[in-house]
């Protein structure tokens, strides 16, 4: 029965946490600075149909993580981007295993000999994008003979649009904000180069939504490095006129993080001010609806001939869990990472990205990661899909008593009376729930023995029914 560590129960980690508890044998656990997150995070367990923990803890403090990380498991992390990074190194000096979702500003590569040192494997970027746009990326590149050129559009977006803004941030508005900011970095011609964030607007046609806008960011992020294809970048998608109002706002200096004297001699910081008038603004209302918008494409040559592969996802708000589409595109892939993790199959100590996930499973199955598709032997397939779906886990080690949760042996079932749960060796004693030699899988079994005994061996009792 896993521990998992669940830090921020923002609009995504809430979903996360909830997607987790509803794992058959899963303990988790949330943390959060404030109440709210947490009371939200436990209702919308309780709607998958599971159960969490609550915390009040500040997830911003790196000696806050390690020592909340000691007693989990495994760690998942859903803080906002500029605690991202310090959160990883504390919870690899922890010395626990990790899968994140937030857009750190820094390169978690940085922490690979951390992780290393430490014997652990952490995930990041485990979102939609960075995330699945990145793993579907890595699957095109693997399916073609040559590629040329990876272009990835996401968004998300409420499905109503409205002025003046004609958008809602379905994660961390902090976060979009640093979208707007941080330089894109883009492969153009082998070389990375880097222009300014929303550069260059395009309009595009999503089916199922409608015209968009699509413009630079830094999504790209690992692919820069892990991907050697000429021609790589990553755009976002708005509702057209969205981005010429960001680039008002940010001309205008208000996404600064300097302060600014006032009048009054007072100091501001002016994304602090936007924060407080803007985001509200940017909040969803209960029930309100958002959809997320996807399209990779990677075009290159397979048996000599030009080929383009292209995935579009198009999700929308959940109206029976009330889980927006943002939160579930982004928490899913990060949960079934996790599990991953939990089960043993991603063990390699070292901090990874998702598109390299693969190469995992090709180590398990002993097959060379550059070999493509069409080019492995039936064993290698068999092999391969033996890693993926029926891997075997060898047990090397328990925790000991303390964290037992079933106990077995006892008094044996031939020594009573089942229709009245009493001793044949000592009438008048009747015997329930795990005294007796009975045990069963996690899940309930134990607990529904223990009942269902107690109420035969309480009502004999009771009774006075004892044979002789």
């Amino acid at each position: 029965m896993p521990k998992v560590l669940v830090l921020g129960s923002g609009l995504v980690g809430s979903v996360l946490a909830a997607d987790l508890a509803a794992t058959r044998g899963y303990r988790v656990t949330v943390v959060d600075r404030d109440e709210a997150p947490l009371a939200n995070a436990r209702r919308r367990a309780a709607i998958a149909g599971g159960r969490v923990s609550t915390q009040v803890a500040d997830c911003g403090k790196p000696a806050v993580v390690r020592r909340l990380a000691k007693d989990a498991d495994l760690v998942v992390g859903a803080l906002p981007s500029r605690f991202g990074f310090e959160a990883l190194r504390a919870v690899l000096e922890a010395k626990r295993p990790y899968c994140d979702i937030s857009f750190m500003n820094d390169d978690p590569e940085e922490l690979d000999e951390l992780a290393k040192r430490q014997g652990v494997a952490a995930v990041v970027d485990c979102g939609v994008a960075p995330g699945l746009s990145h793993m579907l990326a890595a699957l095109g590149v693997r399916r073609l003979d040559r590629t040329d050129r990876i272009d990835i559009m996401v968004g998300g977006l409420p499905r109503r649009r409205a002025w003046p803004y004609e958008y809602k941030a379905g994660f961390s508005p902090h976060d979009v904000i640093e979208e707007y900011v941080r330089p894109a970095r883009l492969v153009e011609g082998g070389a990375v180069v880097v222009k300014e964030a929303l550069s260059e607007p395009e309009l595009i046609e999503f089916p199922g939504v409608g015209t968009l806008e699509a413009f630079n960011t830094d999504g790209l992020r690992s692919l820069v490095k892990s991907m050697p294809v000429p021609d790589m970048r990553e755009r976002t998608l708005r509702y057209p006129g969205h981005i010429e109002l960001m680039r008002v706002l940010r001309e205008t200096g208000l996404f600064g993080l300097d302060p600014v004297s006032i009048r009054d001699g007072a100091t501001v910081r002016p994304r602090d001010l936007l924060a407080e008038l803007l985001f509200p603004k940017w909040t969803y209302e209960e029930g309100e609806e958002d959809l997320t918008a996807m399209r990779v494409s990677v075009e290159g040559e397979l048996d000599g001939r030009p080929t383009r592969l292209e995935w579009d996802l198009l999700d929308f708000h959940d109206a029976r869990t009330g889980f927006s589409s943002m939160a579930r595109t982004t928490a899913f892939p990060a949960a079934a990472v996790a599990r991953m993790i939990a089960a043993g199959l991603l063990r390699t100590p070292g901090v990874h990205v998702p598109e390299r996930l693969a190469r995992a499973l090709c180590e398990i199955a002993a097959v060379d990661p550059a070999t493509s598709l069409r080019q492995l032997t039936r064993e290698q397939r068999k092999a391969l899909a033996r890693a993926a779906c029926a891997l075997p886990l060898h047990v090397e080690g328990d925790r000991g008593f303390t964290y037992a949760e079933v106990t077995m042996g006892g008094v044996p079932l031939a020594e009573v009376k089942l229709d009245t749960m009493e001793s044949r060796a000592c009438p008048g004693l009747h015997l329930a729930g795990e005294i007796l030699d009975v045990d069963g899988r996690i899940g309930g079994f134990n607990f529904q023995w223990a009942w269902a005994s107690g109420f035969i061996a309480g009502g004999s009792a009771a009774s006075g029914h004892a044979e002789p």
